[in-house]
């Protein structure tokens, strides 16, 4: 398409005070194609621009006499050009009688794009309007494109440091969003057929589940017949209801990725027919149709990057959250649970186990409440570590403890067997563990600590305080941990907790350990009336594993 063809239905003011030069002028550029626009003044330019910008239709160029009666064309033309609403209009000064060097200097110094000698030839004010529309264009695409690619930038670095898959709908829709200018709603649905959504303005979610899943079976069905990245518009009747606005039902325009490891589906909407935003990365300064259909092509070709680079982000997110769920499977498998724990005769027993946040990983916190001949067993610990792998060894730690336990109670020789099957089986692994063998007769307690946060005896009164019982984590091959004996009495309480519970990024751990001294003295009374009251201290988006046990003497 030829840059005549291009110009056409483009729109000039003319500004002149004499209205026999406004008519020939206007005459000239309607023969060419244009839409003109008359004015008699400088005053009445910048008011017929502000109502211009106001309706988002700014004229195409600018045709100005520099000997107006109010204002000169060369401060006029300075005034356009420092507002930067209009700094990208193009300006053609023109005189009969100001023609020298000096007047086409002031001209350019002014920011005009052109000067022109009049009379001239019809077909060279024509030439000279064409050329300032021309180059006017292609400044303002250049600088769209950059903005936009600007835009795409710093949604794509946003993309990828997302945590989850809805965080990532979310950086998607909102840099979908500024890239076009409309509202934006992103899918991102898993091989296993579950979506995860997010809008660039909250009042875009879907109303109920079920219309967000229905727009997810949509989506895969498109996506299934068309592998790869591609763009399609859904008519507004096979769309759910209100999806952009409220109540109103639109056409979308998708733009699907496919993920090429996990064959998940990446899929970003916009409206099929919306008009951009202003300020939205659209510098042109014509707004008729054609010209907002191209942009709105280029910015779609520009969301289309950013569809790409959100399967790849969503491919990690997705392999993690898949090992996060195997991981929780296993933890919820092997850790006994409350109603299913062992009868153990002469104690009462609490046990919590709560996952880390789902921005985090699973880790390798686990408890263990035993019969033993000797009295009853129990034991807090943490594999060093949060993934599947940590997950794993938990399950072995514990089956090894198990097993042991059959045959030998003493704390200090557990922690021993099991530091040496931690060194021959996995030596590049570290754990923590804290076992205590609990007489119900007697309420003697005998205690070994690997590693471990100290247990904590909390007394009547609203008094607390840990076992001075330390010793070398399992895995490190340095040395038996030395066991303290104790004396439990009926109204006391033995706590035992992973450091899950008070490990804080930036606060020292002695500060969290005292912390949890306070709370625990500070607890009412009962098993569960503690767990609870901890974990309502301390339990919240917490970036490990809980685990927790408290008992007393039955």
């Amino acid at each position: 398409m030829n840059d005549d063809v291009q110009q056409s239905g483009t729109t000039v003011m003319v500004v002149d005070d004499v209205p026999a030069n406004r008519y020939a002028l206007g005459a000239v550029l309607r023969r060419a194609g244009h839409h003109v626009v008359p004015v008699a003044s400088a005053g009445e330019a910048l008011i017929e621009l502000d109502v211009r910008l106001r309706a988002g239709a700014l004229p195409d160029a600018a045709l100005v006499d520099v000997g107006l009666p109010d204002m000169s064309g060369f401060e006029l033309c300075r005034r356009v050009k420092s507002r930067p609403s209009t700094a990208a209009l193009p300006v053609v000064h023109f005189s009969a009688t100001a023609v020298d060097a000096r007047a086409r200097c002031r001209g350019l110094d002014a920011g005009a794009d052109a000067f022109l000698t009049v009379p001239a030839e019809p077909r060279e004010i024509q030439a000279v309007v064409h050329a300032a529309v021309r180059r006017a264009r292609r400044r303002t695409d250049a600088e769209a494109l950059a903005h936009r690619l600007t835009l795409l930038s710093q949604a794509i670095v946003t993309v990828q440091t997302a945590r989850c898959l809805g965080e990532l709908a979310d950086a998607a829709a909102t840099g979908a969003a500024r890239l076009t200018g409309t509202p934006a709603i992103v899918f991102v649905v898993g091989p296993d057929g579950e979506a995860h959504y997010g809008t660039s303005r909250s009042r875009l979610a879907l109303p109920d589940r079920g219309r967000h899943q229905a727009a997810a079976r949509l989506i895969t069905r498109i996506a299934d017949r068309r592998p790869g990245l591609h763009g399609t518009v859904v008519p507004a009747s096979l769309w759910p209801t209100g999806l952009f606005h409220p109540g109103i039902q639109d056409d979308a325009h998708l733009v699907l990725a496919s993920s090429r490891e996990t064959r998940a589906q990446v899929c970003i909407a916009t409206p099929a027919r919306a008009t951009p935003l202003r300020g939205a990365g659209n510098c042109a300064t014509s707004h008729d149709a054609p010209a907002d259909d191209r942009w709105h092509r280029e910015a779609l070709s520009v969301v289309e990057r950013l569809a790409q680079a959100t399967a790849l982000a969503a491919e990690p997110l997705l392999m993690y959250q898949a090992e996060r769920d195997i991981a929780l499977t296993l933890q919820h498998s092997f850790l006994p649970q409350p109603h299913r724990l062992p009868d153990l005769p002469g104690v009462d027993l609490v046990v919590r186990y709560v996952p880390a946040s789902r921005q985090t990983e699973i880790g390798g916190d686990f408890y263990a409440a035993l019969p033993t001949g000797d009295g009853v067993l129990t034991a807090v610990g943490d594999v060093v570590g949060h993934s599947l792998d940590a997950a794993t060894v938990m399950v072995e730690l514990r089956h090894a403890l198990r097993a042991y336990s059959v045959e030998e109670s003493d704390p200090r020789a557990l922690a021993e067997r099991l530091d040496r099957m931690l060194l021959r089986y996995h030596p590049e692994v570290t754990a923590t563990v804290c076992l205590a063998l609990i007489d119900p007769g007697t309420g003697g307690v005998r205690i070994a600590n690997a590693g471990h946060i100290p247990p904590v005896i909390v007394r009547e009164g609203g008094q607390a305080e840990y076992v001075p019982v330390c010793g070398p984590l399992l895995g490190l091959e340095l040395g038996r941990p030395e066991p303290v004996e104790l004396v439990l009495h009926r109204k006391e309480r033995l706590l035992m907790v992973t450091d899950g519970l008070i490990e804080t990024r930036g606060v020292d751990l002695t500060t969290s350990m005292e912390q949890l001294r306070t709370a625990a003295a500070g607890a009412p009374a009962g098993l569960d009336a503690l767990c609870d009251t901890l974990l309502d201290c301390f339990g919240h988006d917490r970036e490990d594993d809980i685990a927790m046990l408290a008992l007393r003497l039955g």
